[in-house]
């Protein structure tokens, strides 16, 4: 590790914009909160009609709504219309990023109707759900009936369309991989309108190692089947504190859930869920999970903790408390478990709202939180989206487990934003090599947590304000992200295309590789149809001219760089 002390910058002279989003709490309590809240209720009163409706109703609601899209994309004349898009605003994403790119396409596909669970099928242990449906909706449905998605990711709002085609993780990622791995088939609109079913070993097996990471580029997804796993009532949550340098925070959560034998697959020694959170340069709380019974949870002496109640101490606030108490044990019931970070967004609600932690507010309004990301969006104008991006980070890197304290101490150097939340997932080792894979001859080194047929990645969430910016410091946010892309290309690493990337379309295509995408993207007709997975999420403003100019380029001579030593299709 190399040495830690922060780098001497001098103050930076503040500006209007500082002031206004010093005070934008009023705005956030007197207009974003009640209108949040006022959507979230109206939401909900639309997941109860439609939960309301049989399966089979659903099914035929579904293959209409299918029909629709078919014949709206067919009445798309290629030669005048603009790049197919969705008709949803770029301001309801919950990712960070400015969706942009919707300026330079016109022709629109409502995808709105598709916000249904078709099926939960208990025989083949499989939800079939259309792509709005997010993740408070689902758990609402599976969790009475002790089913769960194997991956469910910790804020509500997040899409089931969002997930697939960005970046999913969740705590149980460790074992069952990303959100999109545990998809079982997709259901796709093709650009000339043909619907098909991919799944791994069917015709279309290609297409379905394709669709994660795409961000919709292949294609309009219209459903997917998921697979579900059976659950308990019940999160048995141990919380360990960890203290020393960031090398030892790093071995503390390896050794939280990687046997040092090697025996990554033993349920015995593997825990159901895990999740870390570093809060400074010397201290983090490693937290592992198993699924327990009601009977188990009521017995007497065990601590039951209902975290989801609004006046309950904010998550990550709880958790640190480890840190002063020493190592303690809980169980939370599982639903709330799932959304434990939701109402205070991580730990970005403390930004939000400097007193939202305090036990006054939590009491009085807590019942109105979150803040819906869509609509702080929305309420951000122009200044205050480019402030954001310069004196604030949302970015998760994805690295192997191995590299984690290096990672920790890179972040420390170069944005010094804590807390730092720590996911681990399974990269698979697939037929095809697809956008995201693991370094090569990984299962030869069988490194901690490594398997024969998976690659152990963790997530390095950095959600914060740096240190530099808290101290009134001259902090230059859009650098200090080219670094953090440059370090992550160094080191195999990934940045899920949700946050705002300052990479150029060349080192895009280091990162990530490109050769099965642009395969499947002329093999199914999606060039000159929907705009490629970079300028989708390239930083910055896009004319129709600049795309239509840019596809056209990948039609004649692709801009991607494939190794030529390596194979297109299979992996190493």
């Amino acid at each position: 590790m190399s040495d830690l002390a922060a780098p001497l910058r001098p103050k930076r002279k503040k500006v209007w914009v500082d002031y206004f989003v010093q005070f934008r709490w009023i705005l956030v309590i007197f207009v974003v909160l009640p209108i949040s809240w006022t959507l979230y209720f109206l939401t909900y009163l639309g997941d109860v009609k439609s939960e309301r409706k049989s399966f089979k109703q659903r099914q035929k609601e579904h293959e209409e709504n299918v029909k629709k899209v078919v014949a709206r994309l067919k009445q798309r004349n290629a030669s005048k219309d603009g790049l197919v898009c969705t008709a949803r605003k770029p301001w309801i994403a919950v990712g960070m990023r400015n969706v942009d790119y919707k300026r330079a396409r016109h022709f629109e596909v409502d995808l709105s109707a598709f916000r249904n669970i078709i099926e939960i099928d208990k025989e083949r242990m499989i939800a079939r759900v259309e792509p709005l449906v997010n993740m408070g909706q689902i758990t609402r449905v599976t969790v009475p009936m002790n089913l769960a998605l194997a991956v469910v990711a910790e804020l509500d709002d997040l899409t089931v369309g969002g997930l697939i085609n960005g970046y999913g993780i969740e705590g149980s990622s460790h074992i069952y991989g990303l959100f999109s791995d545990t998809v079982v088939a997709y259901e796709i609109v093709l650009a000339d309108g043909r619907v098909v079913r991919a799944t791994k070993d069917n015709e279309f097996s290609d297409l379905f190692y394709t669709i994660p990471w795409s961000q919709g580029t292949l294609g309009l997804l219209v459903s997917a089947e998921i697979k579900l796993i059976p659950i308990k009532e019940y999160m048995k949550l141990t919380y360990k504190p960890a203290v020393g340098n960031l090398k030892d925070l790093a071995q503390a959560y390896v050794d939280s859930f990687t046997p040092r034998d090697g025996d990554q697959d033993n349920p015995e020694k593997v825990p159901d869920f895990v999740e870390g959170m570093v809060y400074s340069a010397t201290e983090g709380v490693f937290m592992t999970g198993r699924y327990a019974s009601k009977e188990e949870a009521k017995k007497k002496g065990n601590v039951i903790n209902s975290v989801g109640w609004w006046f309950k101490p904010w998550f990550y606030q709880h958790a640190q408390t480890a840190l002063k108490k020493g190592e303690f044990v809980e169980y939370i019931p599982t639903r709330e478990y799932y959304h434990r970070h939701t109402r205070c967004l991580y730990w970005e609600g403390k930004l939000i709202l400097p007193f939202g932690d305090q036990f006054w507010f939590r009491f009085l309004l807590g019942w109105m939180m979150p803040p819906k990301v869509s609509l702080l969006k929305a309420t951000q104008g122009e200044a205050i989206r480019n402030y954001y991006h310069e004196m604030h980070v949302i970015q998760d890197m994805l690295i192997p487990l191995y590299k984690v304290g290096d990672a920790l101490d890179f972040v420390h150097k170069e944005m010094e934003v804590y807390p730092l939340w720590l996911c681990p997932h399974k990269l698979f080792k697939f037929p095809y090599k697809t956008m995201i894979y693991p370094e090569a001859g990984f299962e030869l080194h069988r490194r901690q947590g490594d398997t024969s047929y998976a690659q152990m990645y963790t997530d390095v969430g950095v959600y914060y304000a740096p240190g530099p910016v808290l101290r009134g410091e001259v902090f230059d946010g859009a650098g200090a992200v080219r670094t953090m892309e440059s370090w992550l290309i160094e080191n195999h690493g990934y940045q899920p295309q949700y946050a705002v990337s300052e990479l150029d379309e060349k080192s895009f295509w280091r990162m990530f590789d490109a050769g099965l995408y642009e395969n499947c993207r002329k093999k199914y007709g999606a060039v000159g149809t929907f705009m490629s997975v970079y300028y989708k999420s390239k930083k910055g403003r896009k004319t129709e001219k600049e795309v239509q100019e840019a596809e056209q380029a990948h039609l004649e001579t692709p801009i991607a760089e494939v190794d030529d030593d390596e194979d297109d299709q299979l992996a190493d």
